[in-house]
């Protein structure tokens, strides 16, 4: 019986590892080639391991909740249909597994290359593994190899996860002095950064009737990632009223034919995103990232659109390049990604790389918002409704009142590179380029 192994695939260049989730096949099945056997999730997004052989599941190598890096098998499948009586167990380290050291310089290199002396202190020796985001978490907090090794681990082996080093940096000022008896005296910084106070958890009464409902794991991941992006970035907000008639106009006019031509809906979302990319052209400034005391300036503009899941949760799939696309291009983009992302069927390099992100706060009825940036971004827009209000507008005659489709721009940005007349003329520009849209645009 010739048997094959099924290897985690590699999903991105700086995923290192993925969780099993569950099995949707059970040791002894018959398999079909490309049909999914198994359930995984990375911090990114969630997916599944599809057969690349048909046959029978004979060897399930990983339980539910384990951690498996990239390029290990997960499955053995017999290709010869066949069932053995009693399959020869099938051990993991027998495929070529990448040694650790390895792993840990991929991952170094792939996290941040700016500060080569921090990132050494937190990635030379040690015999536990760390994960990307663990070891990005710990650079970002300071925290040190020694310090990273006496943190506790709920992970596989006792490694690190995410949850591990949260809670650790949440309670680290706050913990005793005496811990530190059992250590070697360490001399304090020369310039202690004063760091400030974490809130208290809050202990919520429960009363009768109350319910008491646990987060999914991307529920948890998202909450994590809002709360950091609160505590890194002093956001500000700036504010635009946009008349966005003339492409209101022009939408209705050509939706139908564009129904019939390309088999699907034609949006409000990619005139936004082609918007966004033009203006990121004339403020550049807009596009970076901050890493330290570094501005991060990006090449490419990768704009990020928020899209709700059917469980509620939110996923931010990413237009890459969006600059390099005419509308019809960023369109079918838009249309694809949103589809995929509402069903949980993205990969994970689809969801990464975003250097600015666009959220239609519209699309529930409301008319502005104030979003939380998306790290390591430093702007977001949040879209509002589109709404029929009189307006003021300029004649050669004189003034006039009229019924003019009305919509608000709320420009959220992090005020450590990016100040209120940057982050004003951009959205200024935004809406300036959807007021001026041609009614004559062909698509």
């Amino acid at each position: 019986m010739a048997e094959k192994p099924i290897l985690m695939p590699k999903m991105g260049e700086s995923i290192a590892e993925a969780t099993i989730i569950r099995w949707l096949k059970n040791e002894g099945d018959k398999v079909e080639k490309d049909e999914p056997i198994v359930e995984i999730a990375t911090d990114k997004v969630d997916s599944e391991i599809p057969s690349t052989e048909a046959g029978v599941l004979v060897k399930q190598l990983y339980k539910d909740g384990q951690v498996v890096k990239v390029g290990e098998p997960v499955a053995m499948i017999a290709t010869d249909g066949s069932i053995a009586s009693a399959p020869t167990p099938v051990s993991a380290p027998a495929v070529q597994p990448t040694p650790v050291a390895e792993v840990e310089k991929t991952i170094v290199e792939a996290i941040n290359i700016a500060q080569p002396e921090k990132l050494a202190a937190i990635t030379s020796g040690g015999d536990r593994f760390y994960s990307p985001l663990v070891l990005n978490i710990a650079r970002t907090e300071g925290i040190g190899m020694e310090e990273l090794e006496r943190i506790p681990g709920t992970g596989k082996e006792g490694r690190v996860t995410k949850s591990d080093i949260l809670a650790y940096v949440q309670n680290r000022g706050a913990a005793p002095a005496a811990t530190a008896t059992t250590a070697a005296p360490v001399a304090p910084p020369a310039t202690p950064k004063a760091e400030p106070e974490k809130p208290a958890q809050v202990a919520v009464p429960l009363g009768a009737g109350d319910e008491i409902i646990e987060m999914d794991r991307v529920r948890k991941l998202i909450a994590d990632h809002m709360v950091m992006s609160k505590r890194n970035s002093p956001h500000v907000t700036s504010f635009v009223e946009a008349d966005v008639t003339n492409l209101v106009n022009w939408r209705n006019k050509v939706k139908d034919g564009f129904k019939k031509r390309e088999g699907e809906n034609i949006t409000f979302t990619p005139v936004f995103v082609w918007a966004i990319a033009k203006a990121i052209k004339d403020f550049p400034m807009i596009n970076v990232s901050v890493d330290g005391d570094k501005i991060i300036k990006k090449k490419n503009i990768n704009v990020g659109m928020a899209v709700a899941q059917q469980n509620g949760n939110l996923i931010v799939p990413v237009i890459k390049n969006a600059d390099t696309m005419n509308l019809l291009g960023i369109t079918r983009v838009v249309n694809d990604l949103a589809n995929r992302a509402r069903v949980n069927k993205l990969t994970p390099d689809e969801i990464q790389g975003g250097t600015y992100t666009v959220t239609n706060v519209g699309s529930f009825g409301n008319v502005m918002g104030t979003p939380v940036i998306n790290q390591p971004q430093v702007a977001i827009m949040a879209i509002g409704a589109i709404r029929k209000k009189p307006a003021v507008i300029e004649t050669e005659y004189g003034d006039v009142i009229a019924i003019r489709h009305m919509m608000f721009l709320s420009h959220s940005y992090d005020h450590r590179v990016v100040d209120g007349a940057l982050g004003g003329m951009f959205v200024r520009k935004v809406a300036d380029y959807l007021e001026q849209w041609d009614p004559e645009t062909e698509i």
